[in-house]
C-alpha cells in the first residue's frame, strides 16, 4: 500500500460549499482546451488575475485534485492567478495509445505551450508527487519560471531506471505485482485509462543530480514529515544550490492538504517577491 501513496497526490481536506460558492462568484473559472505540439487536447483551468501559479497534480490524479486541499483557495484568496490542467493520460485531457504520445518531455511542452497561449512572462509552478518530477523539468527548460515547490518528493527521480517507476508500469500494463495490487484496482474501479497511466510511466522523465546542481533559481523542497516515499527530500534540497526545506505534518497522501502546506508555500512565494 505504501507503494501506490508514491505517486497518487490525494488531499482529503472537505472544502464547505459555502466557501466554493464564494469563490466561484468573486473568481470565475476560465476553462478551454490547448491544442498542443502533437494535436492532442489539453484541459486547463485558470482563476484569478494577479501574479500567475500553475498547480502541477501527481500520478493517478488530475487538476481536480488541487481543489480538494487548502493550497489552491488559499491562492485565490491571497490574490494570485491560479492554473491547474490535467496532464496529457488524465482527467479531461486526450489519453493517446501511443507509446511514444508521452516521451521526449512531452507534458513538459505542454505546459509551456499553455504558457505561451496565455502570453505569461512569468510564473511559478508547484508540483506535487509526480508533478514536482515535471516541474523540475520546467526549472530545466522553461526560462520563465521564476520560482518553484518541489512536494512530496525525494531524489529517487533523479535515477532514470528507478525500481519504483518500472514497477508501476508493468503493473499498469497488465502484470501481476501484488504490492501494486490496490492502485490497480483503484484505476479499474474509477476507470481510468490504464494503458495511458503505464505510457505515463514509461516515459516519466528523470533530471540527473548533476543537472539539478546548476539549478539556480530558488526553489522549495517541501515533504510531510511522514513521507519517505520518493527518497529523502533533504537530500533533494541539498542538491540545488538556492533551495529551501520546509516538512510539515502528514504522510505523502495527505501533507499536501494540510494548512501549513499551503502557509508554507504562500511565505516561500512572498519571500521571493511574487
Amino acid at each position: 500500500m505504501r507503494l501506490l501513496v508514491f505517486f497518487i497526490s490525494c488531499f482529503f481536506v472537505n472544502i464547505t460549499t459555502a466557501q466554493t460558492d464564494s469563490l466561484s462568484a468573486k473568481f470565475p473559472v476560465y476553462s478551454i482546451y490547448l491544442s498542443s505540439f502533437d494535436g492532442s487536447k489539453i484541459y486547463y483551468e485558470t482563476r484569478g488575475a494577479g501574479k500567475p501559479v500553475l498547480l502541477v497534480h501527481g500520478f493517478i490524479s488530475t487538476s481536480t485534485s488541487w481543489k480538494r486541499g487548502r493550497l489552491y483557495y488559499d491562492l485565490l484568496n491571497a490574490g494570485y492567478k491560479v492554473i491547474i490542467l490535467d496532464m496529457r493520460g488524465n482527467g479531461k485531457s486526450d489519453k493517446p495509445h501511443d507509446s511514444t504520445a508521452y516521451d521526449n518531455d512531452a507534458e513538459t511542452k505542454d505546459i509551456m505551450l499553455l504558457m505561451d497561449r496565455l502570453k505569461i512572462k512569468r510564473y511559478n509552478a508547484v508540483g506535487y508527487s509526480r508533478g514536482s518530477i515535471i516541474t523540475a523539468r520546467l526549472l530545466v527548460l522553461d526560462t520563465r519560471i521564476k520560482t518553484a515547490v518541489l512536494g512530496g518528493m525525494g531524489t529517487d527521480f533523479t535515477n532514470p531506471n528507478w525500481p519504483r517507476r518500472i514497477m508501476f508500469y508493468h503493473a499498469m500494463m497488465g502484470d501481476s505485482i501484488p504490492e501494486l495490487k490496490g492502485a490497480v484496482d483503484y484505476v479499474k474501479q474509477q476507470h481510468l485509462d490504464q494503458l495511458a497511466l503505464a505510457y505515463l510511466q514509461r516515459s516519466q522523465p528523470s533530471t540527473s543530480k548533476e543537472i539539478l546542481s546548476k539549478i539556480k533559481k530558488p526553489v522549495l523542497v517541501i515533504c510531510g514529515d511522514k513521507d519517505t516515499d520518493n527518497g529523502s527530500a533533504a537530500d533533494l534540497a541539498k542538491l540545488l544550490p538556492n533551495a529551501e526545506l520546509a516538512t510539515v505534518p502528514g504522510d505523502h497522501n495527505h501533507a499536501s492538504a494540510t494548512p501549513e502546506f499551503s502557509k508554507a508555500v504562500k511565505l516561500f512565494l512572498k519571500s521571493h517577491g511574487y
